[in-house]
C-alpha cells in the first residue's frame, strides 16, 4: 500500500520514500508519496525521482495500481535498471504544474455553488478546467457567472478536509453532486472538502489552502453539449499570489 501524503498536506512538494516494486514497463511502487494519481479528472502529478547516488529521474505521469492502493510512478523503463528494490529516494513535484491544478479544482468546486445543477462530467488542466451542468437553457451568461465566481474567491475561505464513514455518505446523498463521477467507497470511509460556509463534497483530489490562492478566474465559454447539458469552461487570469 502507497501512503498518499498528499491527503494531508497538499501544499507538501517533495518526500523519502522506499521503492516497493518495479515494473517492466517502468512503474515504480514506492511506499509514500507526493504525487497525485490521476482520478476523478484530475491529471497525475509529474517530476522527478532522486537516487542516492544523484541520479535524477523524470517521473513521466502517476497512476493507480489495478488495486487502487498503490501508485505507480512511471518512468522511462530503460531507467528502470538505476533502480533496486529497498532503495530510498527522494520525491520532487512539478509544482507550478500541480499548483495550478490545485487553484482550478478548488475554482470548479465554487463554480458547483454558483450554478446549483448537477455535474454530469468535468476535467482538469493546467491553469484551466470544466464542468458539464445538467442545466435548462437560459442560465446566466459568462459575465454574470465569472462576477460570481470571483466573488467567492475573494471571501478568503479557508479549504479544509474530514472524513465520514460511508453509512454517513450514502445517509446524505446530497453531498454528492457529480452524476458521472462517484466519490470512492468500500474503505470504511469517504474524504470531504468543505471551503467555507460555501461549498462540501465528496473529493479526493489536491486543492488550496485558502481561496485568496486562486486569484481571478474566468468564465472562457459556455458550449451546449445536449438539450440540458452545459459545458462551462473557467481559466486562471494571473499567478497565484
Amino acid at each position: 500500500m502507497t501512503r498518499l501524503l498528499f491527503r494531508d498536506d497538499a501544499d507538501q512538494r517533495h518526500c523519502e520514500a522506499t521503492i516497493l516494486a518495479i515494473g517492466p514497463d517502468g512503474a515504480i511502487v514506492l511506499d509514500q508519496t507526493v504525487f497525485y494519481a490521476q482520478g476523478g479528472g484530475q491529471p497525475g502529478d509529474r517530476g522527478t525521482l532522486t537516487t542516492r547516488q544523484g541520479e535524477v529521474i523524470a517521473i513521466l505521469d502517476t497512476v493507480y495500481g489495478e488495486d487502487k492502493s498503490t501508485v505507480l510512478h512511471r518512468i522511462d523503463p530503460t531507467h528502470a535498471t538505476m533502480l533496486t528494490i529497498g532503495e530510498t529516494v527522494r520525491l520532487d513535484l512539478d509544482w507550478p504544474t500541480r499548483h495550478a491544478r490545485m487553484r482550478i479544482h478548488t475554482a470548479l468546486h465554487l463554480l458547483t455553488a454558483v450554478l446549483p445543477y448537477p455535474v454530469t462530467g468535468g476535467s482538469i488542466g493546467d491553469g484551466e478546467g470544466r464542468l458539464d451542468f445538467d442545466m435548462p437553457p437560459g442560465g446566466p451568461d459568462r459575465d454574470a457567472i465569472t462576477d460570481d465566481l470571483n466573488a467567492l474567491i475573494a471571501r478568503n475561505a479557508d479549504v479544509t478536509t474530514t472524513w465520514i464513514t460511508d453509512q454517513e455518505l450514502d445517509a446524505n446523498p446530497g453531498l454528492v453532486k457529480t452524476m458521472s463521477v462517484k466519490p470512492p467507497t468500500g474503505s470504511g470511509r469517504v474524504r470531504l472538502v468543505k471551503i467555507g460556509d460555501i461549498d462540501l463534497q465528496p473529493c479526493g483530489g489536491t486543492h488550496v489552502g485558502n481561496t485568496r490562492e486562486i486569484g481571478p478566474v474566468a468564465v472562457t465559454a459556455i458550449e451546449k453539449k445536449g438539450k440540458q447539458n452545459r459545458r462551462v469552461r473557467i481559466a486562471l487570469q494571473s499567478p497565484s499570489a
